[in-house]
């Protein structure tokens, strides 16, 4: 109604002020979706290797819990623990550490499926979520980990290893005993020399 009343220099002015206010909330609109992007990367990604943080993995093992709940689906954890890790810091300072920790991100990052999960959740310590695998499969997982990195000089003149510890979701659990099973595997598996994988039944 107000464009058929103006003239034309009037029309074009409205017309050319609503595109540039469009094309300004257009702007404004992905400069605020991408920043909450990078938000939540920065909340549940671990900034030294790229895994998912505690955070992250919190909000994974109530997902996979509510899910066993619902379907039954099979479920498992593979807890990491790189062996002897501060002497490798004392040794070779906490930039070759540091190193380390990001080559066995990678190892795992190939080895595991597009479907499983991997959080760091403490200096030295990984955890893999196994959705859809029982403990078999998981175990079976953990001695392909335990064996590549094994295999792979990631230091000169020192061996890196690691210790597993692996559990299946079981009925009833909540999310906290599923990973103090698992927890319990992998000090079973330290107690056994280390380089080792043990399974939580």
């Amino acid at each position: 109604v107000l464009l058929s009343s103006a003239d034309s220099r009037e029309t074009t002015t409205v017309i050319v002020t609503i595109l540039v206010t469009s094309m300004i909330a257009l702007a404004f609109s992905l400069i605020t979706s991408r920043q909450r992007e990078q938000l939540l990367v920065l909340a549940t990604k671990d900034p030294l290797t790229g895994a998912g943080n505690r955070r992250g993995l919190d909000a994974k093992l109530t997902e996979v819990v509510n899910l066993f709940k619902r379907s039954g689906s099979p479920a498992s954890l593979i807890l990491i623990d790189l062996d002897h890790f501060k002497k490798v810091n004392d040794i070779h300072g906490h930039a070759v550490g540091d190193q380390i920790l990001r080559s066995v991100t990678e190892i795992i990052n190939l080895r595991i499926r597009v479907t499983d999960s991997l959080y760091r959740v403490g200096g030295e310590e990984f955890i893999v979520v196994l959705e859809g695998a029982g403990l078999d499969k998981a175990v079976h997982l953990a001695e392909q980990l335990r064996t590549l990195v094994d295999a792979n000089e990631l230091v000169p003149d020192h061996t890196v290893t690691i210790s597993l510890g692996v559990a299946e979701l079981k009925d009833g659990e909540s999310a906290n005993d599923w990973l103090h099973r698992a927890d319990e595997a992998l000090y079973r598996a330290k107690d056994a020399g280390r380089n080792s994988t043990s399974a939580s039944g």
